[in-house]
């Protein structure tokens, strides 16, 4: 798929639709784009590498773009390996390149490469370098999500690399039926969600600069209504609801307690409930349910008990937004047990430790299956929620 910037820069990156596991963990069933950027000019400057899976055919695609002309300048932007993974085989390509990174990307870089008699020019927060024509604008965004990441604004043109700022998953000609944030936000909350505050602050950078496009790491290069994309990122990194709505996400070993959740879910329905997503751990896609999580403003919980604990799926899953600093929510508890219930135990003390996270009351206890007589407390909570 041919992607336009503008007469000089170029896009030269690659779609990966042979990867199963992006990071080893997240699926990713339409793929992912590693993204690259050449800028043409009186010097050449390429924004960031790809991945070695992708590697033979980016350099196809950069000497292509060429035309015999060698890279002055590589910007590395991001050392995670899906962006600077082939930067030893640039350093082969153009023995005389200058590396540009700040203090922090130089410090980490020989950890990747042997970089030795390689030139490296050590750039700082709002420092620019002149290509000609265009002008590179440096700002640094540490722990976003790495603690070398920065940004680069091309002023001329008014483009903002973002590095994995605004990235989705999902390779260029994937047809988005539910649009850009959906796989945005799975990936935003599950591999950038823990960094609110860092991201917070890179958007006050940004808020300074005129952009007219962002050029992601991953995913589409966004040239208009940026105004949606930049307030998505700011919803989501304070920690805001995106819309009302409750999730309901179960463990259940035998079925009893995933017929429990869907009662519930009927229960708020009945009640008017804007939107209610349910959803099995022991099968749904994890990543999915914990961007779910983030974008509602409630969540119940409903998990059997296990090994005087609770489902592992269960544990799994609020472990997952324990790490990912899930807060400012109302959460309410069901739990299942034969003979010595103690998930809801369990999973109060795990979402006590989060900030702002209120837990309604009351909490329901099922003893093996769901009755007439658990139907009221259920009901008692479903008016709770509901009316949070």
């Amino acid at each position: 798929m041919e992607v336009k910037i503008s007469n000089d820069v170029k896009y030269i990156g690659v779609d990966d639709r042979t990867i199963d596991l992006f990071e080893s963990q997240y699926v990713v069933p339409e793929g992912v784009t590693y993204n690259s950027y050449l800028i043409l000019d009186e010097k050449v400057a390429l924004m960031d590498t790809v991945d070695v899976r992708g590697m033979e055919e980016w350099e196809k695609n950069l000497m292509a773009e060429l035309g015999g002309r060698s890279v002055d300048y590589l910007v590395v932007s991001h050392l995670e390996p899906d962006h600077a993974g082939s930067i030893g085989r640039l350093m082969e390509l153009f023995p005389e390149v200058t590396l540009v990174g700040n203090a922090k990307t130089f410090a980490m870089l020989p950890q990747f490469f042997d970089v030795s008699g390689i030139k490296q020019q050590t750039v700082a927060e709002g420092e620019s370098l002149s290509l000609g024509k265009h002008t590179l604008n440096f700002y640094m965004a540490p722990m976003v999500h790495w603690p070398e990441v920065m940004v680069t604004y091309e002023s001329t043109e008014k483009i903002l690399f973002s590095a994995d700022g605004f990235g989705k998953f999902g390779a260029m000609d994937a047809e988005d039926d539910e649009g850009w944030a959906c796989e945005a936000r799975r990936y935003y909350f599950n591999i950038v969600g823990k960094y609110g505050a860092p991201v917070q602050a890179l958007l006050k950078k940004a808020a300074t600069l005129d952009i007219e496009k962002i050029c992601p790491l991953h995913g589409p290069i966004l040239d208009e209504n940026l105004g949606y994309y930049i307030g998505l990122y700011d919803t989501w990194s304070s920690y805001r609801p995106e819309n009302k709505g409750v999730l309901v996400a179960y463990a259940s070993i035998h079925g009893n307690t995933g017929k429990a959740a869907e009662k519930f879910a009927e229960m708020l329905r009945e009640r008017g409930v804007e939107k209610v997503v349910v959803s099995d751990l022991a099968r749904e896609d994890m990543a999915e349910v914990i961007e779910d999580a983030f974008r509602y403003d409630r969540m119940v919980v409903a998990g059997a008990s296990y090994d005087g604990g609770v489902f592992p799926c269960m544990q799994d899953f609020l472990h997952h937004l324990q790490s990912k600093a899930y807060q400012n929510r109302t959460v309410g508890i069901i739990e299942n047990g034969s003979w010595a219930p103690c998930a809801a135990k369990t999973m109060k003390a795990v979402l006590d430790t989060m900030k702002n996270v209120t837990i309604v009351e009351p909490s329901v206890t099922i003893k093996s299956t769901m009755k007439e007589t658990d139907v009221p407390v259920m009901e008692a909570l479903a008016d709770a929620i509901a009316g949070a």
